[in-house]
């Protein structure tokens, strides 16, 4: 393979100047992480520790082999919301007796672990991704149910997660529940679709109504151990298949139990057992990236910083050269790499990403993309010349290729190039966010722009005088409105990404993700919808 060479000067004004402003994105990112870790605040850790219970993360780390790395994912859910950071439950992928798993913990500091639109948004994207890559499910269990306040929000959609369970089943992909407090009304079922249950004795009670709701429903006085505790589920219902004596025994059965899946990934071990590392510090990689979006960088300056080896044979590297296409090896994986060079993407580029996409496709090789893009290129030139199509053509190879996709959005994401450089809506196995980037239909500046040009065209269509000191105004508003709406953090609370990650991790990220995918089969498109020529 080629070696990449860099020519990156980390002393230079421009460098440092980039460095800084990314550190100041970074503290940004660690303050939402502190908030998402908080849980309910002091008060209601202190109280659950009092009880003798686990945090969450707690739990989780009992749960994972010693040691070993836990990939969170979606870590500031509800971010910008009126909910809490983290959307008050844990998710993330974690190796558990040597088996990869992705893990729910709800978090009973906040609200009672109860369930909001975010928390159910962010635990049926863990099921997609359990699902899409092959991986157990373990739920670790404490939730009061639906937030009452937002039922409308939650109580209809709310369904997948019980039927994405089954369809896990189904697959069979092993799904375990330890429950360690309540699990109430919906929450029930979450127990009662798993594969395998574990409760934890005088701790656990799981019912689909509570003593009052069922006095209030039939008239009937009881108490909760006999209506859903574990001993109960354990010895007359049969919901428990295992009853522990508290949390470590009932993590350890956990443990036990996922030994006993006798599991195997289906994709291939990687080429390289003991991949050697990149040549350059990925410490750098907080300085290429420009502070100014509109300025472009050369994303071989990043793969030589991810990639093993620094090693990186480039595809077609004089023709379409906005965007950079070649072959390499993360973490001892074979991946295509699909990386935006300078932004605007052309006809060439668009023509040239749908061959090697469809390379990778015939060659079963996963493909990471690394966003940076402002969209396809616009004006009349371009037109005549057949962007559309040859956007479609690049759009087309990417939602029906079928090889797993990686994406990081390493800077701007706007217009049709989020699309043809594989953004959310087509379905990544992961997506990842560096806290700098940014995410909209198009850049603050033009989009206001462009609403200004209209407004005018409608003033003069009325035969009216326009307010130049009205359009200042709105177009001060809307800029700021588009930037706060187009940041980093306030796209991943929305679950717009998997997490927003900092630079120097994404090696080691991506890695984890490349593993976890290999769960699954790795298979490649055995055919394209109709490509416009």
């Amino acid at each position: 393979m080629t070696t990449l060479e860099s020519a990156v000067d980390p002393a230079a004004p421009a460098f440092v100047a980039n460095r800084e402003a990314l550190r100041e994105r970074l503290a940004e990112l660690d303050a939402a992480l502190d908030r998402a870790r908080a849980g309910g605040g002091e008060k209601y850790v202190a109280r659950h520790h009092g009880r003798g219970r686990l945090l969450p993360r707690e739990r989780i780390e009992l749960l994972l082999d010693r040691d070993s790395p836990f990939l969170e994912l979606s870590p500031v859910a509800a971010y910008g919301t009126d909910f809490p950071v983290g959307a008050s439950v844990v998710t993330g992928i974690g190796v558990v007796e040597g088996v990869e798993c992705l893990v729910v913990a709800n978090d009973p500091t906040v609200r009672g672990g109860a369930v909001n639109p975010w928390s159910l948004a962010k635990t049926r994207r863990a099921g997609e991704i359990a699902l899409a890559n092959r991986l157990p499910m373990v739920n670790l269990v404490e939730s009061a149910g639906a937030d009452l306040p937002t039922q409308a929000e939650i109580f209809i959609p709310g369904g997948r997660v019980f039927r994405d369970l089954t369809r896990l089943s189904a697959a069979g992909i092993p799904t375990v529940s330890v429950v360690f407090g309540n699990a109430t009304a919906g929450g029930a079922y979450v127990p009662g679709m798993s594969d395998h249950v574990i409760m934890i004795r005088d701790r656990s009670q799981v019912y689909l109504a509570g003593p009052p709701l069922v006095k209030m429903a039939t008239g009937e006085v009881t108490d909760d151990e006999s209506l859903g505790g574990a001993a109960m589920h354990a010895g007359t219902s049969g919901l428990a298949d295992q009853l522990a004596e508290d949390e470590r025994d009932g993590i350890r059965l956990a443990r036990r139990c996922v030994r006993r899946f006798n599991w195997r990934k289906h994709g291939p071990p990687p080429r390289d057992p003991a991949p050697r590392p990149p040549r350059y510090d990925p410490e750098e990689l907080l300085g290429i990236v420009s502070a100014d979006l509109k300025v472009p960088f050369d994303p071989r300056e990043v793969l030589a910083r991810v990639l093993d080896g620094s090693e990186f044979d480039e595809f077609k590297p004089a023709y379409g050269t906005a965007l950079v296409t070649g072959w390499g090896e993360l973490h001892g994986y074979p991946v295509g790499v699909l990386a935006n060079a300078r932004g605007v993407l052309f006809s060439a580029e668009a023509q040239k990403a749908a061959q090697f996409i469809q390379l990778a496709n015939a060659a079963d090789t996963p493909l990471v993309f690394l966003q940076n893009t402002t969209g396809y290129m616009v004006g009349t030139e371009y037109e005549q010349r057949g962007i559309i199509k040859h956007g479609a053509l690049m759009i087309n190879a990417v939602a029906n290729s079928t090889v797993p996709h990686l994406t990081v959005n390493l800077g701007a994401s706007y217009g049709a190039g989020n699309y043809g450089m594989c953004g959310r809506a087509y379905e990544p196995r992961f997506l990842f966010t560096w806290p700098n980037a940014k995410s909209a239909v198009m850049g603050t500046a033009q989009l206001a722009g462009v609403l200004s040009i209209v407004a005018r065209q409608a003033a003069a269509a009325r035969g009216r005088d326009y307010d130049e000191d009205s359009d200042a105004a709105m177009r001060m508003m809307v800029e700021q409105q588009i930037e706060s709406q187009s940041g980093a953090l306030f796209l991943s609370g929305r679950l717009y990404d998997d997490g927003v990650i900092d630079p120097r991790d994404t090696r080691t990220v991506l890695g984890l993700c490349l593993s976890a995918i290999h769960n699954a089969p790795v298979k490649g498109a055995d055919g394209f919808g109709v490509f416009r020529m």
